[in-house]
């Protein structure tokens, strides 16, 4: 609460303090009651320009102080250090908001003489319930609860609305400030939408509160204001009172909910249930249809590399399209830099772990009607289908890391990892190339030759990190952080090979007998290596 009270005061904005408050709860930074609470405090925090517009803006010749503002922030923008620019985006703002407040009171100044708005003042519930919703649509229209009071207040100030009717403006100002937050959540999971809806249902109850008691409301600011000494025709400061003590008579009452209305939130907005891959081509086992049953697991387990492909190819921050294109990787890399990486867990969760299973369950009932020949094939396609499973697995250990450190002010670290990037996307590239070549004796060749590649690059790597912390670019911490995530890179290729080994392969037995005499074993792929260097 108190967070939320601070960080409007100081940014002057309840509608961005919402939307980033909403963007920590969807990424698991806060919890959904800490977020209510951070909302409460941002509508009472919002009272506070209130106070600032009515007090002093109104009072004190502010653009004086607007030009010299304006200056040095457009000067500190132009700064490379981020301080400076970021005490530059302060100075513009404050600037271009005592302009604003000192232009809008000259506005109404100029023309109060010839047109006269209080002339179509509404008195009663009506005015009440029609000037609330003009506040709201004003709030919706200029995306700022803020903008609307400095506007009610200058208007008030030039006697240009009643009291009466800017105090119903008001109430709609903080009803319609509910609408960037929903609009913000758009795009939020569930967490976040439900904290735009705790926002809608507190401003709401604060609204109706507000417009049912407000001639109740309106003699406490009158008795307040004679307790703080401020003149009865000061309708300006009198405004700020009764945008205070509405805001906090709604936190006085929803504070004691939060944790009923936390459940009725989580009971009402569930998780949007997301399908999982069903199988394509695995149907009822028939003892007959041997042959079939052997080529609906191969087509199956590929279905299950395609889903792992997208998965991996999203973990380095790509799209799968990115990694199939003939455009050069080193560019696209370069493009997606802050695109950010898809959730591994929920997608294998989604794609890969029930359909994995459901071709393990289909082995299982189909392998008793099998010959040993076939039942080792199906043995084989279950292998290939666990190497796919590490490979996802893989790239997960590298998510932490590469979250770090893609973006990381150290150069040559962001270059490594961005190495690292364009090692596996090139790898998965190359592997889709293979997949697509006629399946022969080259294809052997192909996929160890794939693997001598990752091998290389993985002992080059090791190479150039040692020179690295010699030269100090980076700590001996973070070479171990990207000979780690390299590894993890080398075992999920390797894994990958492993699978396109039985899933790219011809079913002619006597090619499979010259793919095995031609594969690369373990020590001879160090004995290339070796040799090459």
């Amino acid at each position: 609460l108190s967070f939320g009270v601070v960080t409007t005061s100081l940014m002057q904005s309840s509608s961005l303090i919402s939307i980033i408050t909403i963007s920590f709860l969807s990424a698991g930074l806060i919890t959904l009651t800490a977020g209510i609470g951070i909302i409460f405090g941002a509508n009472l925090g919002t009272t506070t320009g209130a106070w600032l517009v009515a007090a002093f803006g109104l009072k004190v010749n502010i653009s004086v102080y607007a030009m010299p503002m304006l200056v040095f922030g457009v000067i500190l923008l132009l700064q490379k250090n981020k301080t400076l620019k970021g005490i530059g985006y302060v100075l513009a703002g404050l600037g271009f908001l005592f302009l604003g407040i000192h232009y809008m009171k000259e506005g109404f100044d100029a023309f109060k003489d010839r047109i006269d708005l209080t002339a179509y003042a509404v008195t009663g519930y009506k005015g009440v319930l029609l000037f609330t919703l003009i506040g709201m649509l004003a709030t919706v229209v200029m995306q700022s609860s803020h903008a609307t009071l400095v506007l009610i207040i200058t208007a008030l100030a030039a006697q240009q609305i009643t009291y009466e009717n800017a105090l119903a403006l008001a109430i709609g100002a903080n009803l319609g400030t509910t609408i960037t937050a929903i609009i913000g959540s758009l795009g939020a999971n569930v967490n976040g939408r439900r904290l735009a809806a705790a926002h809608l249902i507190f401003n709401a109850v604060t609204a109706a509160v507000a417009i049912t008691f407000i001639s109740q409301l309106s003699k406490a600011v009158d008795m307040i204001s004679v307790w703080l000494s401020i003149a009865d025709d000061n309708y300006t400061l009198k405004l700020a009172i009764f945008h205070s003590i509405f805001n906090a008579i709604g936190i006085l009452l929803m504070l004691p909910l939060i944790p009923t209305l936390e459940r009725f939130l989580r009971k009402v907005l569930h998780k949007r249930v997301r399908t999982v891959a069903q199988p394509r081509y695995l149907h009822k086992v028939t003892t007959e249809l041997s042959d079939t049953v052997i080529e609906a697991v191969r087509n199956e387990t590929l279905h299950l590399y395609d889903n792992a492909f997208n998965i991996i190819a999203g973990g380095l921050r790509l799209r799968p399209d990115d990694v199939r294109c003939q455009e050069p990787l080193q560019a696209i890399i370069q493009a997606r830099h802050r695109q950010p990486a898809i959730e591994v867990d929920s997608q294998y969760n989604i794609t890969i772990k029930d359909l994995y299973s459901s071709i393990v369950e289909y082995i299982s009932q189909a392998l008793p009607e099998m010959t040993p020949a076939q039942a080792e094939k199906l043995f084989s396609f279950r292998a290939a289908g666990r190497e796919i499973v590490e490979a996802i697995k893989d790239t997960k250990h590298l998510q932490k890391n590469l979250a770090n450190y893609a973006n990381s002010p150290n150069k040559y670290l962001r270059q490594e990892y961005d190495q690292l990037r364009l090692a596996l996307a090139t790898f998965l590239r190359e592997l889709e190339h293979v997949r697509q070549q006629k399946p022969d004796e080259s294809m052997i060749l192909a996929l160890d030759n794939l693997r001598l590649k990752m091998k290389k690059s993985d002992k080059e790597l090791n190479i150039r990190l040692e020179a690295a912390i010699r030269e100090k670019k980076i700590t001996p911490q973070q070479a171990t952080s990207i000979m780690n995530d390299s590894n993890y890179i080398y075992e999920a290729t390797d894994s990958l090979v492993k699978m396109g080994e039985v899933l790219f392969s011809t079913e002619s037995e006597e090619i499979q007998s010259t793919e095995r005499l031609l594969k690369l074993e373990d020590d001879e792929l160090e004995t290339l290596l070796t040799d090459k260097s």
